[in-house]
């Protein structure tokens, strides 16, 4: 992977975050710390980007949301996955994985021989 930063494509991000969330409660930073080291550093989430998201999927039911402390002694936003974001996570998934299989089978292609 080159040093460059990628463009999150349009509707990964919750599905980066999902993930994220499916190994415990996490702040905010938690997540995007999570997101950030899990690409390679390929990845650098805005804030407003995060919390969108967070909130879109609070709306949706597949996140709850409590304030509690950070390690660092401040107050923060933790966020947990409910029942409906693991199956969201589960679906997002597989949706995903069909996805960059269709990628790579186009980009693998090659033309029929006329």
């Amino acid at each position: 992977m080159t040093t460059r930063s990628l463009d999150l494509l349009q509707g990964t991000l919750d599905v980066l975050v999902l993930r994220a969330l499916s190994w415990g409660p996490m702040h905010g930073y938690g997540v995007a710390r999570f997101i950030h080291a899990g690409s390679g550093t390929a990845f650098k989430v805005l804030d407003g980007a995060l919390y969108t998201a967070l909130h879109r999927m609070e709306e949706r039911g597949w996140v709850e949301s409590e304030w509690g402390q950070s390690d660092a002694g401040k107050r923060a936003k933790f966020y947990r996955l409910t029942t409906a974001g693991r199956r969201a996570l589960r679906a997002e998934t597989e949706s995903w994985n069909e996805y960059v299989s269709a990628v790579g089978g186009v980009l693998r292609a090659t033309p029929d021989p006329v």
